[in-house]
């Protein structure tokens, strides 16, 4: 493959693997064209075995959800980096978040630090995709988004811990869908915090 036809296929990708590009190519030569322009400049390369092109060839705006869901298949959007996404917290997140039902690891990339959290299987719902060009992410929904921080946060089922996220328009909150997803998931922890941001909202 010639770099031009790389730039034709992969210009409008956030990401890419040698994986995704194969077809009609010997992939260990496929490999080691990308670590040859990832050398020279005209790749970034974001974390083994993944890509993106240099800022010159690339027509879209990196965008962090999109490379997190696309690395790990199997993963949404969570905790603050949802509720940052959904205007439902004030503060800047530092990094990207995704809850998976693999193996939690932190990813540093380029562009910024990409934190896994693992989620029981039972727990994989509530989230919904969001278009990103010719890739995609899913964001989880604001209700799922603190209820899964809350549940992967001990000690977190208090009024201080909720004034502490200072959570804004919480009129947002469906608090019976929570009550449901909070159910689902079997923690009564997380049926009380339902009931104690309820009673913060009012």
């Amino acid at each position: 493959m010639d770099f031009r036809r790389l730039v034709e296929l992969t210009a409008n990708l956030h990401c890419f693997s040698p994986g995704m590009l194969a077809a009609g190519e010997k992939l260990d030569q496929l490999r080691v064209q990308l670590s040859r322009w990832a050398g020279n400049n005209r790749l970034v390369r974001i974390h083994t075995g993944w890509y993106t092109l240099a800022k010159p060839y690339r027509t879209v705006h990196i965008d962090m959800q999109v490379i997190a869901c696309t690395i790990k298949q199997g993963s949404y959007i969570s905790l603050q980096s949802a509720l940052a996404y959904h205007g439902m917290i004030p503060e800047h997140v530092p990094e990207t978040t995704c809850v998976t039902t693999g193996r939690p690891t932190v990813i540093e990339t380029p562009f910024g630090r990409i934190r896994y959290r693992h989620i029981k299987r039972d727990g994989f719902f509530g989230y919904h995709q969001v278009e990103g060009g010719v890739q995609l992410s899913f964001v989880a929904v604001p209700e799922k988004a603190l209820l899964d921080l809350l549940y992967l946060t001990p000690g977190s089922e208090s009024v201080p811990f909720l004034r502490e996220l200072r959570l804004q328009q919480t009129e947002r909150f469906d608090i019976e869908t929570m009550r449901s997803m909070a159910s689902r998931l079997e923690a009564p922890r997380l049926t009380r915090s339902t009931e104690l941001l309820q009673e913060i909202s009012a």
